[in-house]
């Protein structure tokens, strides 16, 4: 037989196109279209549907950036269409390429009753099946005129990211407004037709059954009368029955599909505009699943269903209905989708308590998933915290865009720095947005690693970003691939479903240890500095203010601020979601997100002020509290007295220029360009400076990235580098104890101070920049005189190694990561830690020296700025400061406690004495990370701590008022089965603990 595959494809192609698509909607009349521009922000539904449009023309330009529109449309259904089915088409000027990225709508009956979302992808309104004929349609759109920020030209840097800048131009063209005729038999031959031509594109061309498609097809095709589509589709639907019947080979892949929407809580648009955009998705999901028997729909995000409960009551009753009848699904367990890499411990823990307390208090359901498709790379403490929620298994689909390596497993156990493992499944179809085309569903067969041992994957199922969801059609497709030869067989199921057929076939999956490292978006743990400070201070001030008013609530009364902490706590949660915290959102978000910092500051201080208040009492004595975890200064950890004074640091002239501090723990050497030249230890008699180095280094790359401007650094940048080593001015300090460096560089300036507190082994360098670049990217560098093949980084309730070296491509493209609070260098016996105050990317180097004083130099570089265009075209630009502190002879140990130390700094009031700490530990390698009282507000005092150094731990906790008994809890407070309560005697714990375990224990007051 002659070979005419390419001209039955290529029949197919232009009749869908051309004929058959177009003859679903076969007649159409055009409706009365009026509009209201809403002047300003969004007003509420009743407002809308009760302002006075204005009549606009289908072919008009409506929709300033960021603005609101009402358009009320009216028509009759024409008398001679009764028994038909009649659905509206509302195009508001929808690009079909760019679902979830430009303009959408949310259509409600004139009652307000919510119908369904509008969107690039979804846009018909069903108005009855069958009519009658004669009737009035009338319906109201809330139409956002969100710009396009990320076009066919991407990364282009724009003004429309912010209200306040993005002027007043009309975005889009009103493009299609009517009533029509629906043919679903012409629908389904579409579906038909979509379906086996995108499984006959992936099969072998010498594949039979890829011959016996595109006969069947081509028989189809001729059974169309292109003259009359409609009277002819279910002819050509006959001769396509037997090649859809044909059932699947039983070895074939199994897939799971979930309806799913992956909205980011901000990104391309402002905290306000999710809001609506999670209404008109759940309404269109509530509506598919009235529509759909055997379709599911999982939603994570706790704090999206809450804005759904708080801002759409109507959308919310429909919702609750729909999770009552097992099939709209909360997943995931979370506050948010949050970054996983800079999230401190106690952030990440309280992602879990806030979600799945949501979802247990609203509808009694326990999410046994993490569920973080879009997350940028997860951090090596993960797993301990997923499980002490109570959940057990983690699904993402991001580490499939890593750059350089191809992960070797879809579903594995991950192991956390503590040994835990969590069942964990990379979905091979590689989207988040599955639409259930062919070639998605091939991909995710060829693509999974695990054949042989395992054969069932997920696929989230829908268009993200406010596309609106899954569509009618994806669910069309699904139904036809559940038992289809030559595909995998597709069922929708939920997230629970999938993980437990998963478990169930692959009991022994294998191990990856440590971090899910992306080998991209590296440049997040850099971008957006005032955002990374205000989620790093808020994180300490939280912290101070539950142990402050947990400590004064028991000792005098201090009505313990529940809600407030509640809602604070929501509040920072939610900008830890993974395009807010790194950084790669418009200005607009950006802009609040510091206006809400400062107001969390402004609260939490208030609320630390008056509990400390409150346990000083009257009196003339100079208190410091001090809110870290390990002594300092004779102040215990979690209480208040007088620091003893700690002697005296000198400052002399450097001969050649430059200056000398000395506090006979640490001597050091500061030339005449600002440089650190000498660290010198004095009780170790060792240099921490390598030879012919400078430390206090700043050094300038360009930052020009392939793609993803605010996201990715890429290795060239480090191909060009400036060390900024002219100085204006080195001068000492006005305390007599410091020395003060300002340079100048292309149109920026630094200020810094460097100091050397008495009796400390910390050099603390304050850092200032005014900053004005474009695409640069500013370091810090130390490079030390220590022979490192590995480093060590803070990371969640403890601490990973990474190699210095770059022995294979895997270590190679870790070429910038993340710390929290400490980085550490060490050979045996000696080491160096370098601490931030809110800094999370690095890099760490190694050279060894040919000339001269031979060996290895362990380079640790801090990120400071950078200066992406996209998305927000003004990124970082002013006034920055941050402190970092250099530690020689610091061990892990000393590296934990400075860490704490440079982030909760002392405070001083004067009052009537000592206040004794609630709780204390005897062992400085359990750090407590919080003290507070039980969220039921019964009273008991829960604390949470973990072993901090990587060893084994027996620690005696002490209760600083009468017990009446403990128990060990989950991180939402509630009793671990089958863990016996610990024996307490006299207010004493005795504990044991695991390298880098996590406990929680919850005290109950006599």
């Amino acid at each position: 037989m002659h070979d005419d595959r390419n001209l039955v494809e290529g029949r197919l192609r232009r009749v869908l196109d051309e004929r058959i698509r177009p003859a679903v909607y076969p007649e159409s009349v055009p409706l009365d279209v009026a509009v209201w521009h809403a002047p300003g922000e969004p007003v509420p539904v009743a407002e809308g549907l009760a302002a006075e449009p204005q009549p606009i023309q289908v072919g008009a330009r409506w929709g300033a950036p960021w603005g609101t529109s009402w358009f009320r449309v009216r028509g009759s259904v024409p008398r001679a269409w009764a028994g038909r089915t009649v659905e509206a088409l509302l195009d508001l000027g929808f690009d079909e390429n760019m679902p979830g990225f430009q303009c959408e709508g949310l259509v409600y009956a004139p009652d307000g009753t919510p119908v369904k979302g509008l969107n690039p992808r979804n846009q018909w309104v069903r108005v009855g099946a069958p009519v009658a004929g004669g009737e009035e349609v009338v319906l109201h759109i809330e139409a956002a005129s969100n710009p396009v920020l990320l076009g066919y030209r991407p990364f282009r840097p724009t003004r429309l990211g912010d209200r306040e800048t993005a002027g007043a131009e009309p975005q889009y063209t009103l493009t299609r407004m009517d009533l029509a005729v629906f043919d679903e038999t012409v629908w389904h031959l579409v579906a038909d037709l979509e379906v086996l031509g995108e499984l006959m594109a992936e099969l072998p061309v010498d594949s039979p059954r890829r011959w016996d498609i595109l006969r069947a097809v081509d028989r189809a095709l001729d059974a169309v009368d292109l003259q009359d589509v409609n009277g002819t589709a279910a002819r050509a639907r006959e001769r396509l029955a037997g090649v859809l019947a044909a059932p699947a080979a039983p070895s074939a892949h199994r897939i799971s599909a979930v309806g799913h929407a992956h909205i980011d809580s901000a990104w391309l648009w402002p905290l306000r505009e999710t809001v609506r955009k999670v209404a008109r998705t759940a309404s269109n999901m509530t509506a598919l699943l009235e529509d759909e028997p055997e379709f599911v729909f999982a939603m994570s995000q706790a704090q999206q269903w809450a804005w759904i409960k708080e801002h759409r009551p109507e959308v919310w009753t429909r919702v609750k209905k729909a999770v009552a009848d097992g099939r709209f699904v909360p997943a995931g367990g979370m506050w948010v989708e949050s970054d996983t890499n800079m999230p401190g411990s106690e952030a990440m823990a309280r992602q879990f308590v806030h979600g799945k307390r949501f979802f247990l208090d609203e509808f009694g359901i326990e999410n046994d998933e993490a569920w973080l498709p879009d997350t940028f790379g997860f951090a090596a403490g993960l797993p301990q915290i997923i499980r002490a929620a109570g959940s057990t298994r983690l699904l993402t689909q991001k580490i499939s865009w890593s750059q350089t390596n191809k992960f070797p497993h879809h579903t594995f156990w991950w192991e956390g720095i503590d040994g835990t493992r969590i069942f964990t499944h990379f979905p091979p179809v590689d989207t988040y947005n599955c639409s259930m085309k062919g070639g998605e569903i091939a991909h995710a067969v060829r693509n999974f690693r695990d054949k042989g041992v395992a054969r069932h994957s997920l696929a989230p199922t829908g268009w993200g970003d406010g596309g609106g969801g899954t569509t009618r059609e994806m669910v069309a497709k699904a139904a036809r691939l559940r038992d289809l030869e030559g595909s995998a067989r597709v069922v929708w199921e939920t997230p629970r479903a999938f993980f437990d057929k998963a478990e169930a076939e692959y009991p022994e999956p294998p191990v990856w240890v440590g971090e899910l490292y992306l080998e991209l978006h590296r440049a997040t743990l850099t971008s957006q500095a005032r955002t990374k400070q205000g989620n790093r201070r808020s994180e300490h001030l939280l912290r101070e203010a539950e142990l402050w008013a947990a400590t004064a609530a028991v000792r005098t009364g201090f009505p313990y601020p529940y809600e407030d902490l509640d809602r604070i706590w929501k509040t920072v949660l939610l900008h830890q979601f993974h395009d807010i915290l790194p950084g790669s959102s418009i200005a607009w978000v950006h802009r609040e997100a510091r206006a809400t910092y400062d107001r969390v500051a402004a609260e939490l201080g208030a609320i630390v002020e008056a509990a400390q208040r409150a346990l000083a009492g009257d009196g003339g004595t100079e208190l410091v509290f001090n809110s870290a975890p390990h002594a300092r200064a004779g102040v215990p950890a979690g209480g208040a007295a007088t620091a003893r004074a700690e002697g005296a640091t000198a400052l002399t002239e450097r001969e050649g220029g430059g200056f000398v501090l000395d506090n006979g723990l640490l001597r050091i050497g500061i030339d005449a360009r600002g440089l650190v030249v000498s660290a010198y230890d004095i009780r170790a008699g060792r240099e921490t400076v390598a030879p012919d180095r400078a430390a206090n280094l700043l050094q300038l790359h360009p930052d020009l990235p392939n793609m993803w401007d605010a996201w990715d650094v890429d290795a060239f940048y480090r191909h060009t580098v400036t060390d900024l080593t002219d100085a204006e001015t080195v001068e000492a300090g006005e305390d007599g104890g410091s020395v003060r460096i300002v340079r100048s560089f292309g149109s920026s300036r630094v200020t810094q101070v460097l100091s050397l507190p008495a009796g400390e082994r910390r050099l603390v360098l304050d850092t200032e920049v005014d900053w004005h670049e474009t695409e640069k990217f500013l370091k810090l560098a130390f490079p030390l005189d220590v022979h490192a093949e590995r480093y060590a980084s803070e990371t969640q309730f403890g601490h990973v190694h990474r190699p210095t070296h770059t022995n294979t491509s895997w270590e190679a493209a870790r070429f910038e990561a993340c710390n929290h609070r400490f980085v550490h260098v060490a050979e045996p016996g000696w080491g160096v830690a370098v601490v931030n105050d809110s800094t999370y990317g690095h890099d760490v180097t190694r050279t060894v020296r040919r000339d001269g004083d031979p060996g290895t130099t362990t380079t640790v570089r801090v990120s400071l700025l950078r200066a992406p265009r996209f998305p927000d075209p003004e990124t970082d630009q002013g006034v920055h400061r941050f402190r970092h502190a250099l530690v020689p002879g610091a061990d892990i140990a000393d590296a934990v406690r400075e860490g704490w130390r440079i982030n909760l700094p002392e405070r001083r009031l004067t009052g009537a004495g000592e206040v004794a700490p609630l709780v204390t530990v005897d062992e400085d390698a359990v750090v407590v990370t919080a003290v507070k009282l039980a969220d039921d507000g019964g009273g008991d005092v829960v604390v949470r701590f973990h072993e901090a150094h990587g060893g084994r731990a027996r620690a005696t906790l002490t209760a600083g008022f009468d017990l009446a008994g403990a128990e060990v809890t989950d991180l939402l407070e509630r009793p671990l089965p089958d863990v016996p309560a610990p024996a307490h005697e006299g207010g004493r714990i005795t504990v044991r603990l695991r390298p880098f375990e996590l406990m929680t224990l919850r005290l109950r007051r006599a």
